[in-house]
């Protein structure tokens, strides 16, 4: 039981016994530095119900305290708040208590908890993946690391885009202009490959629009005759009929593009339990939408079509099988999420996709409801906001998009030139300096997009990103190094708990406070799905561990106790960055 718990409790049993009512909503916040306590307790919310003035019921309540917790050790009221003191023994038995836990905040999955699938990552199979899926993915992943974190069962799928037009764009562009170019002989990762015909294709059609344009086209006209375009068209009713060779050039360029996506993934660090693919999710759905319009949830217009009218519901309508009876993505997406129910034994679904998906998602799990699945209440969009560069927006069929692969590169580069003008390496080994390059380039660009609160658009600046002062990975990494390298040096036994009549040095204890608050970090950020979260707690840590490195000496002391608490306290610190930091999926180097 936290130390707020165990306060809560006993503020309801005051004020019971002082106005015969219970407590109503009690909150807490850290004391002011300029104020003594640890703890306060804001009493203007419960004046609503209980009639008095604001300084009585704070004594009241305060006096309560010091008499009947055991780690109330004092108090003081100003204004409308209590400061809440809270006795060194306290925190000495907290730290004796997880000083030597490396798995401090982690708890273990629940027998009661809930089965939760992250869906996230998501890609097309025309092109690589870019700086926008790189923020997908990394929410996507840590967001699942939280939720296992906070004690339950996660399972991570893609949904993996194979099929449609844009595929065969590229398929097209492959086969009149790719003279049975491979990966191998182009030497270029398959989803590169694809994608540059995927741009290519886009160059073409746009000069067959302009001839058509001059033939006395219109716009329209142009853009739906053009010959590039209507053979992409007739290459995705033949794949629709299985035409064994189309079906065989696209299982092979789509492999090749599985291929490069897969080392994609393991450069960044994240990974799925499950694929699904659209070329087996895209008939799903159109037996429940034919069930649904059997039982009224659905309409069917003269043209054969069946809809949704949710204006009831402040939305609008919308189609969920067209006139031929060929399925939408609404359709394939109800179905998908009802197979995924039958394949994992979950109650809860997280999608991670962009803000501008927010109405789609609003009308499937609204539909779903509808349609009487319970869980529907259960499903969460993970909306977040576009990545954009100081360049502006990117564009895929124009070919201006970022490159995850480069721009994994690039951070690796930058991280390499920061660290050599730093001059800090010397004595590493050439792999080794490669190794620490890729740690902190891959650190700097996954904690400048999760500090962020996923709703909010960023402008991504990658030499911003890896400064090694400020809120940034290299600058916790750096003290995690340094928190090692203290460590390396205490050549003497610290295994010796803290006695019962220890005297805290006040930045010992406000190191201490904010251990205290991980555990709860955690469960905070998986309620919100929120990687910023744990993101700004680890900086704010660091910020605390450096204040207190900064006023106490750790290793030139005499005082024998003294000195093995400060090297546990730092280890402990240096134990929780690096659990902080794994949720983010960010990796920590043993020096720097």
């Amino acid at each position: 039981m936290t130390i707020e718990q165990i306060l809560a409790a006993k503020v309801n049993e005051a004020v019971t016994k002082h106005y015969e009512v219970e407590a109503p909503t009690i909150e807490f916040q850290p004391t002011r530095k300029d104020f003594e306590g640890d703890i306060t307790l804001v009493v203007f919310p419960m004046l609503k119900q209980i009639k008095t003035n604001p300084a009585q019921l704070a004594e009241n309540i305060g006096s309560y305290l010091k008499e009947e917790v055991i780690e109330v050790a004092d108090y003081n009221v100003v204004k409308g708040f209590l400061n809440i003191v809270i006795s060194d023994a306290y925190y000495i038995n907290f730290f004796n208590q997880i000083k030597d836990r490396s798995d401090f905040g982690v708890l273990l999955p629940q027998s009661d908890a809930s089965g939760i699938m992250i869906e996230y990552s998501s890609p097309n199979t025309n092109k690589p993946l870019h700086l926008g899926h790189i923020r997908n993915n990394l929410l996507g992943f840590s967001v699942a690391e939280i939720l296992k974190a906070a004690g339950n069962t996660v399972h991570k799928v893609q949904v993996i885009n194979d099929r449609g037009i844009h595929i065969c764009k590229s398929m097209v562009a492959w086969q009149k202009f790719g003279n049975e170019e491979t990966p191998e002989s182009a030497g270029l990762k398959g989803d590169k490959l694809v994608g540059n015909y995927y741009v290519k294709f886009d160059q073409e059609y746009k000069k067959e629009i302009a001839e058509l344009k001059e033939q006395g086209k219109s716009e329209d006209e142009a853009k739906a005759e053009a010959p590039i375009f209507v053979e992409a068209q007739q290459m995705l009713r033949n794949w629709e009929a299985n035409d064994p060779e189309v079906v065989k050039l696209w299982s092979t360029m789509n492999q090749w593009v599985y291929d490069g996506f897969e080392k994609t993934y393991d450069s960044l660090g994240v990974d799925f339990d499950k694929n699904y693919y659209e070329s087996e999710t895209y008939l799903l759905g159109k037996d429940n939408v034919m069930k649904g319009l059997e039982d009224g949830v659905f309409y069917q217009k003269p043209d054969g079509s069946v809809w949704i009218d949710l204006s009831d519901e402040g939305l609008d309508e919308k189609i969920v099988l067209r006139s031929d009876g060929t399925a939408v993505y609404m359709t394939q997406d109800i179905g998908t999420a009802i197979q995924r129910f039958a394949d994992f034994d979950i109650n809860q679904m997280v999608y991670t996709v962009g803000n501008e998906q927010e109405y789609h998602f609003k009308v499937l799990f609204l539909i779903l409801k509808k349609l009487g699945y319970d869980w529907a209440d259960a499903l969460y969009h993970l909306s977040y906001g576009m990545v954009d560069l100081p360049s502006g927006k990117m564009k895929s069929r124009e070919g201006t998009v970022v490159d995850a692969d480069d721009l994994i590169k690039e951070m690796t580069e930058t991280a390499r030139t920061i660290s050599e003008d730093l001059g800090k390496l010397d004595g590493y080994s050439d792999s080794e300096k490669e190794e620490l390059y890729r740690i902190i380039g891959l650190g700097a660009l996954k904690y400048y997009i999760l500090k962020v609160d996923p709703r909010k658009r960023i402008l991504f600046n990658p030499e911003e990103s890896v400064d090694f002062q400020g809120n940034t990975g290299p600058f916790i990494q750096y003290t995690y190094a340094r928190i090692q390298s203290i460590l390396r040096k205490a050549d003497f036994d610290t295994t010796a708990s803290l006695s019962e009549d220890f005297k805290f040095h006040e930045k010992e204890k406000e190191l201490i406070k904010q251990l205290q608050l991980f555990p709860e970090t955690i469960a905070l950020a998986a309620d919100n799905h929120s990687p910023a979260l744990i993101a700004n707690y680890t900086y704010e840590l660091v910020k605390s561990f450096n204040s207190f490195y900064q006023n106490v000496q750790i290793l030139g002391i005499d005082d024998e106790a003294e000195k093995v608490f400060r090297v546990q306290l730092s280890g402990t610190v240096a134990s929780v960055i690096k659990s902080a930091f794994k949720l983010l999926g960010i990796e920590v180097p043993e020096r720097m």
